[in-house]
């Protein structure tokens, strides 16, 4: 099997023919390719940016247990679409992803989709309940190969299951990515950023110090045990100064920023629709700002979606009773052009949604590169088209998407999987 992809620009800069064999990039050339197999399909990129394919930290598939609002094959479909040739499915489902068969089934689902690679996050503690570690080296020697573990949705509050969480994981290279909220300070029934908003709306907040007393609880602990920590979808300013104090000692953690933490403010609860309810919540502009300034000077290492779609029965509350959560993987590139903008270029792209990712997941068939050798896996891009959001043409199960009917910048077009074409013009083959 083989794909000429003809007219790329590679990363925004030289234009060039990538010659995809047998799901492996076989040749980078200037102009037409040489040496093209006999029956070679033809991919069009005139105009086109290319880059690696996007690597996702942070999907809830929601299989198994919540199938009503997506599956591994939708979730699948809806990461292709968005240029994804990756994702890791984070480990809340019911029954939880606590175990080896858990693990080894979510990746087996991934496999028959058959669109990207599904990577199962195992999750820290049994039942997501923050008391006794789950079966984390059992995930890790299964085929599903676990590397990163989480209780994403819940914070592993107590030090002393972190601390043995950390020390565990550091003898397989492992890494604990936290979803950092202190239980005590954002309150159980805490629904928006605590603010000026919150107060006149009348709706109970959780503040930002509520993040970052364990964000810099669990750096200290990383560097206690000198072991990997991964802080998911960080949201406020005082978060990135602990984590660059962190980066600064040496001490190993990275941290990732959702594409709605980039763009969205706490402002727009003031119409109490459920849709721009988030954990952790959409913050004031001062937050949005620094984030995008770390973003870019590299203390925040990725751009991962927290994709968590919801069935209409479960969102569409009144806002202290609806889920948390939004849709993410088919808008995210567009996302974060729109937010960053142009001076934020195609390299820098890439190395937040594709190379840094798949470092930090430890997935080596995703290099983040287009050299020869590397798997087949592409993302191309119109940098100078513009898409309107409708919620009603996502092929995710779920309409909990908090971009209806803006405009973003760029759009992706084709994406390549293994050398295979998932999408087509946007559409799934």
């Amino acid at each position: 099997m083989s794909l000429l992809i003809k007219g790329a620009s590679l990363f925004g800069r030289e234009t060039a023919d990538l010659l995809v064999v047998d799901g492996v990039i076989a040749g980078v050339h200037e102009g037409v390719a040489a040496d093209v197999p006999a029956g070679t399909e033809v991919l069009d990129a005139d105009g086109l940016v290319a880059l690696p394919g996007l690597v996702d930290l942070h999907t809830h598939l929601r299989q198994p247990g919540r199938e009503d609002a997506e599956t591994v094959l939708t979730g699948s479909r809806a990461a292709a679409v968005g240029g994804y040739t990756a994702v890791l499915a984070m480990a809340n489902t019911s029954p939880v992803t606590d175990t080896a068969e858990a693990a080894l089934r979510v990746w087996e689902l991934g496999r028959e989709a058959g669109l990207v690679d599904v990577q199962p996050v195992g999750a820290v503690t049994k039942d997501l309940a923050g008391v006794e570690l789950a079966e984390l080296g059992l995930m890790h020697r299964s085929k599903a190969r676990v590397t990163v573990f989480s209780d994403d949705g819940k914070c592993v509050h107590d030090p002393r299951v972190m601390r043995r969480a950390l020390e565990y994981v550091r003898a397989f290279g492992g890494v604990v990515s936290q979803h950092s909220q202190d239980p005590a300070l954002a309150g159980a029934t805490a629904c928006c950023h605590e603010g000026e908003i919150s107060g006149r709306l009348g709706l109970p907040g959780w503040p930002g110090i509520a993040e970052e007393v364990i964000v810099a609880r669990d750096v200290m602990l990383a560097r206690h045990t000198s072991s990997r920590l991964h802080v998911a979808h960080v949201s406020t300013a005082g978060s990135v100064d602990v984590i660059r104090w962190a980066k600064e000692r040496g001490i190993d953690v990275t941290c990732e920023v959702t594409p709605h933490h980039l763009m969205l403010t706490t402002d727009l609860l003031v119409g109490y629709d459920p849709v721009f309810k988030v954990n952790p919540p959409l913050r004031p502009e001062e937050d949005v700002l620094a984030l995008r300034d770390a973003l870019v000077d590299g203390t925040i290492d990725a751009v991962a979606t927290d994709h968590a779609p919801h069935a209409r029965h479960d969102k569409e509350h009144a806002f202290p009773d609806a889920a948390f959560g939004m849709l993410g993987l088919e808008t995210a590139l567009s996302v974060v052009r729109t937010a960053m903008g142009e001076e934020f270029g195609w390299d820098e792209i890439a190395r937040v949604m594709s190379r840094t990712p798949a470092k930090i997941a430890g997935l080596t068939s995703q290099g983040g590169s287009l050299a020869p050798g590397e798997a087949g896996h592409v993302v191309l891009v119109d940098p100078t088209a513009t898409v309107t959001v409708d919620r009603a043409d996502s092929v995710s199960l779920s309409r909990n998407n908090p971009w209806h009917g803006l405009e973003l910048d760029s759009r992706v077009v084709h994406t390549v999987y293994g050398g295979k074409v998932t999408v087509r013009d946007g559409v799934l083959t």
